[in-house]
């Protein structure tokens, strides 16, 4: 099996913090994040299995992508540390999965704009769900994906070896999403830890919708909204993101945090 690339910043006496990406992203778009919490916390990114430094250079990572996997791999690296986990997109379902399996070691968790794709009313229209349908054609999955995220400018602009490098990933993208569009991930009533919810003004309707049920499902669960910001809002908002979604988290579960 491929390791799983992670890195850690801050003093390792602090407090643990554990970033999440979403799909087709890797630890790199929450670096402005980890930034801006690593003077105060040990903060731990690391590529999800499929993407980024875990995928060997040969190929593509030989998976399974499911939920039972990605959550064993936070709990790797964990290795027994307790945490509070943020996840942005994908990402926050991997948060709320370990925190509902092991609240002994996931003190609270903070998510945005996560997809909750196995919903009956989740749309089918999504970039993930267009995703699932080319799922016999991972690499073309994986570059309309890219193009609905980043939009074809951007895209076609990327050098042929990073666009090969992201086609690549469209296994990990279709078997997780797909996966999430069949399985339940995680139980509300299952999470008893402190959980903040957020989606931003400038999202899509369907996150705001979801972060809305979330938020209603889990007991205690606070909702935000980040006014001005889009689904990126860890990369390109990371300063709004962390006071108003990570904070009022990190006061929710109290010392060492807060």
């Amino acid at each position: 099996m491929t390791p799983i690339w992670a890195e850690e910043a801050g003093d390792p006496s602090h407090p643990l913090i554990v970033l999440v990406h979403g799909a087709m992203d890797r630890s790199a778009g929450l670096l402005k994040l980890s930034r801006r919490l690593d003077q105060q916390f040990r903060v731990l990114r690391y590529d999800r299995r499929g993407y980024g430094r875990s995928v060997p250079a040969e190929g593509s990572h030989e998976g399974p992508f499911d939920m039972g996997n990605q959550v064993a791999d936070l709990m790797q690296l964990l290795d027994g540390r307790t945490a509070v986990v943020v996840g942005h997109s994908y990402g926050g379902n991997v948060a709320l999965a370990a925190a509902a399996q092991h609240p002994e070691l996931v003190l609270g968790v903070a998510v945005y704009e996560t997809p909750l794709s196995w919903e009956p009313w989740w749309p089918g229209t999504t970039a993930g769900a267009s995703a699932i349908k080319a799922a016999g054609q991972p690499e073309v999955a994986a570059e309309a994906f890219m193009r609905r995220l980043i939009g074809d400018e951007r895209w076609e602009g990327l050098p042929e070896r990073t666009r090969a490098g992201r086609r690549r990933e469209g296994i990990a993208l279709v078997e997780e999403l797909a996966d999430l569009r069949e399985h339940c991930p995680w139980l509300a009533e299952q999470v008893h830890v402190p959980v903040v919810v957020g989606y931003g003004t400038r999202g899509a309707e369907h996150h705001r919708k979801g972060m809305a049920h979330v938020a209603a499902t889990i007991e205690g669960a606070r909702l935000v909204e980040l006014e001005g910001c889009g689904h990126g809002a860890p990369n390109s908002d990371p300063d709004v993101f962390r006071h108003q979604l990570v904070d009022p988290l990190l006061a929710a579960v109290g010392a060492p945090y807060a």
